[in-house]
């Protein structure tokens, strides 16, 4: 089981430090090398998400008929950090507006590799090498990789992007994922496989949307929309994070990439296993709700405070908050996956964490920061900054989450169950 462990979390790692990269550092390099307009970034983000939603819930139904995560984590992850290199060479087209489009395509054939790798077949193992009984500490570990990825991510990346540029960036960033999930790959120990589904691909797609299989699996898609109005409110704000920061508040890149460092560090690295093991010991649910109204409170504050201790601080308490409630919900959502159908509802979830949360999220930000937003003119050319707004939205919408959490009634655990 050791070794499992540790393929968990070196797969999860690097799929969370490419992840970290293409929602953050994608939007900030469109934003100031390309066109330094919000909506473009709304576009970007939107678009993978759709790529990203399709991806995995096709290739997670695939994995499920052939029986095996393994090939498409080992080589999924190789493919997916040479992808990552790539993406500045954007940069080199002209005009501006071929640029923008040369990008956003670039960063969906980035998130196809992604998807299939780790939306897909990752968080089907996950769930496949895990049970109810440790399973909260199993996604603790993701939650921990994703910690460390976003930490160090933010940590290095404002000065190897201040000294050496955006393309030394993200190769560094490629070569990572690569090693990492090669790594991870190699140490996955694959027992005779999950159970293959019996109907064909899109028959077995088709079929999960049946008026039966629905109610069936009620719980698991009001635990999904839990996950997926959560992840919208928390999209409202997020891809504008840095920009923020970096134009409005006026802190520089470097400065404002260890403000997230040191909040990470307190509110998520620190929250990251306690998470698992009160979601393990307590339940879920108790753990959920409860990290609601704290993300809510806040991002309220943070969007109130100017001096950079306060915004660590109030950083540090909505990310310790979303530590805990991704992981008492990616393990609620694991504990519902159907035995036969785990690679194909692993898509699922990605369809409500990031198609109903990326699409809609990020547009709501846009239009808000655009509506909102200051007005100014960086490296001549006018831009519009988005404002504490964002946050202010985030905070609002993100009370919408408690309404299915509500409406779900967790189940214990039978002696023995996955």
């Amino acid at each position: 089981m050791k070794r499992t462990w540790v393929s968990l979390f070196l797969l999860g790692f690097a799929g969370q430090i490419a992840w970290a990269v293409e929602n953050q550092f994608f939007n900030i390099f469109m934003f100031d090398k390309i066109i330094p307009n919000p909506l473009y970034v709304s576009l970007m983000v939107a678009l993978s998400a759709i790529v990203a939603t399709l991806t995995s819930i096709v290739m997670g139904a695939f994995g499920d008929r052939i029986g095996r995560r393994r090939p498409f984590l080992l080589y999924g992850y190789m493919v997916w950090g040479v992808s990552i290199t790539v993406v500045p060479m954007a940069e080199w087209a002209r005009p501006a507006l071929l640029a923008a489009w040369i990008l956003i395509a670039l960063d969906c054939l980035m998130t196809f590799f992604g998807s299939t790798a780790f939306d897909a077949n990752y968080n089907a193992y996950l769930a496949e090498a895990t049970d109810r009984s440790n399973r909260g500490r199993g996604q603790a570990l993701l939650t921990l990789g994703t910690m460390l990825a976003i930490l160090i991510v933010y940590g290095a990346s404002g000065v190897v992007v201040s000294r050496y540029g955006y393309f030394v960036f993200f190769c560094a960033v490629g070569a990572l994922v690569l090693v990492l999930g090669l790594a991870g790959g190699i140490l996955i120990e694959e027992k005779a496989g999950p159970p293959q589904a019996r109907a064909g691909l899109w028959e077995s797609i088709r079929g999960t949307f049946t008026r039966e299989s629905i109610t069936r699996n009620r719980d698991f898609f009001m635990v999904l929309l839990a996950m997926g109005l959560w992840g919208m409110a928390f999209e409202v704000f997020f891809p504008f994070l840095l920009i923020y920061l970096n134009h409005f508040l006026e802190i520089p890149i470097d400065r404002s990439s260890l403000l997230i460092f040191v909040s990470i560090l307190v509110g998520g690295i620190m929250a990251a296993y306690p998470s698992g093991w009160l979601a393990d010991r307590y339940g879920r649910k108790s753990v959920s709700v409860a990290s609601v109204f704290i993300i809510s409170v806040s991002l309220y504050l943070f969007s109130q405070s100017r001096e950079v201790v306060w915004l660590a601080v109030f950083g540090a308490l909505w990310i310790g908050a979303q530590t805990a409630f991704t992981t008492a919900t990616g393990a609620w959502s694991k504990d519902l996956y159907p035995s036969d159908k785990r690679g194909q509802f692993s898509g699922y979830m990605t369809m409500f964490t990031v198609a109903f949360t990326m699409v809609p999220g990020p547009l709501i930000g846009g239009l808000i920061a655009h509506t909102w937003g200051v007005r100014r003119v960086i490296e001549g050319r006018e831009a519009v900054i988005p404002t504490g707004a964002i946050f202010g939205a985030s905070a609002i919408l993100v009370l919408l989450t408690l309404i299915p959490l509500y409406a779900v009634t967790e189940r214990k655990p039978n002696a023995g169950e996955a």
